[in-house]
C-alpha cells in the first residue's frame, strides 16, 4: 500500500500566521488535488505545549533564528507556534479533511522538538507513526508539506531510514531558507539519501 503524508499543514505556517512559509497556502490545493488518488492518507500536526524550550520566548536575551543545544542537538529557536489547542495549531480550513485517514501529532514534549513526522529530533521517542505504516503493510510514503528544509526533510530521511521507499513531491513543497540555500541543500540531501522527487502529475 502506498501512503501520502501530508506535513503541518497548518495556520501558523501560513501567510500572515506565527511562522509563516512563504507561499506555503499554495500547497494546500495541491495536498486535496493527492489525497483523492491515495487509500491512506496521514496528515502530521505540529503540537507544542505553551512552554515549549524551541520557543525563543523562553530563553531570555535571545530572538527567533538563533540557535542553542537542546537535549544534546542543535536547535533553532523559533517564534511561539503550532500551540496546542490555539488557531495557529488548526489545519489550514482549505484542506479537505475528509481525505486524511489519521493524524499524527508531534513536538509535544516541552523539552525536545520534532521537525520529523517519526521522531523527535534526537531520536529519543517515535511518534509511533512508522510502527502505524507498518501496521497497513505500507510500503511507500510519499510526501508534500511544509516547510521543504525542516519538517518535510527530516520526516522523508526518517522514512528512508526505517526502510520506506520514501517520494516527495515538490510542487506541494514550500521552504524557509532561514540561511539562504537550505532548500536546494535539502533536496540534494534527499536526493543523496535515495529519496525520489517526482512530479504530481506522475502520480497515479
Amino acid at each position: 500500500m502506498d501512503c501520502l503524508l501530508l506535513v503541518d499543514l497548518q495556520n501558523d505556517f501560513m501567510p500572515g500566521g506565527a511562522l509563516a512559509v512563504p507561499q506555503g497556502d499554495e500547497v494546500v490545493a495541491v495536498a486535496n488535488q493527492l489525497a483523492t488518488r491515495f487509500d491512506f492518507v496521514v496528515a502530521s500536526q505540529d503540537w507544542h505545549p505553551p512552554q515549549h524550550q524551541s520557543f525563543a520566548s523562553q530563553h531570555r536575551g535571545r530572538r527567533p533564528g538563533e540557535t542553542i543545544r537542546l537535549r544534546g542537538v542543535t536547535q533553532v529557536l523559533w517564534p511561539d507556534h503550532c500551540v496546542q489547542g490555539t488557531h495557529g495549531a488548526e489545519f489550514h480550513q482549505g484542506l479537505d479533511r475528509g481525505r486524511v485517514s489519521e493524524v499524527v501529532q508531534k513536538g509535544t514534549d516541552p523539552e525536545i522538538d520534532s521537525y520529523s513526522t517519526f521522531f523527535d529530533n534526537a531520536r529519543l521517542r517515535s511518534t509511533g507513526l512508522g510502527e502505524r505504516l507498518r501496521e497497513r503493510n505500507v510500503g511507500t510514503v510519499y510526501l508534500l508539506g511544509l516547510a521543504t528544509d525542516y519538517c518535510v526533510k527530516f520526516s522523508a530521511l526518517d522514512a528512508a531510514s526505517l526502510g520506506f521507499k520514501v517520494k516527495v513531491v515538490p510542487e506541494g513543497c514550500r521552504g524557509i531558507d532561514l540561511n539562504a540555500g537550505d532548500v536546494q541543500r535539502s533536496w540534494d540531501e534527499l536526493r543523496t539519501a535515495g529519496v525520489e522527487i517526482v512530479a504530481a502529475g506522475e502520480i497515479g
